[in-house]
């Protein structure tokens, strides 16, 4: 039996705003962010979720609660959905890091699957490994169902990459916009992407990445 699981990245924040890293620091929605969650919301209603699971940072919380409340769902929380951590990157601008940490930023921006962030940081292999076994974890408990899943822009990359075999090293030629909807599939075995990105219920949405 197949497993529908809907990913949704949370609603825009200041920091989004702004180009700069979040990671693990618990930074609100804004209120262009508030405006997406409730529009994400109104585009579920219609949805029969078995379960909902929501990372356990603020923006993805706040998210979550605004679905939940068209959904009739509790989410549950969960650390193992945070966003990546980007050790001494966070709360610089993506221009920031690449000044101050030239070399690391090189390989954080050619997706060097063994580069671990200055400062207590994630690999991006381990960072897939937790995102892997989360999703893993949601589809076998929830077999045969439909569940919703509120979490970060990172998280979905690594989301696609799983449903479409994509290699880690691989540049993104996908976008990851704050509030969309992207679902996956799971038969028990096998991932697979059902769709993508979709965005009609908001009047626009900025991707995980600046310039993309």
């Amino acid at each position: 039996m197949s497993t529908r699981i809907c990913l949704v990245r949370h609603g825009e924040t200041a920091w989004n705003a702004e180009r700069r890293l979040q990671g693990h620091i618990d930074i609100p929605l804004n209120e262009t962010g508030l405006a997406q969650a409730r529009a994400t919301a109104t585009s579920l209603a219609s949805e029969r979720f078995d379960a909902a699971y929501c990372s356990d940072l603020t923006r993805a919380r706040q998210t979550a609660a605004a679905i939940a409340t068209h959904c009739g769902l509790t989410p549950g929380f969960d650390a193992g959905l945070r966003e990546r951590h980007y050790g001494g990157f966070q709360a610089l601008t993506y221009d920031e890091a690449r000044t101050r940490f030239p070399v690391d930023y090189r390989r954080f921006e050619t997706r060097d699957p063994d580069f671990v962030f200055p400062e207590g940081g994630e690999s991006l292999r381990e960072f897939a490994g937790r995102i892997h076994t989360a999703l893993e974890h949601i589809a076998k408990i929830h077999q045969g169902g439909t569940v919703l899943v509120v979490t970060h822009g990172g998280v979905l990359d690594i989301a696609h990459r799983l449903a479409t075999g994509k290699h880690l090293e691989a540049p993104r030629d996908f976008t990851i916009p704050n509030a969309a909807l992207n679902w996956i599939g799971h038969d028990g075995e096998n991932w697979s992407l059902i769709a993508w990105a979709e965005q009609r219920h908001l009047a626009g949405a900025l991707d995980e990445l600046p310039n993309a």
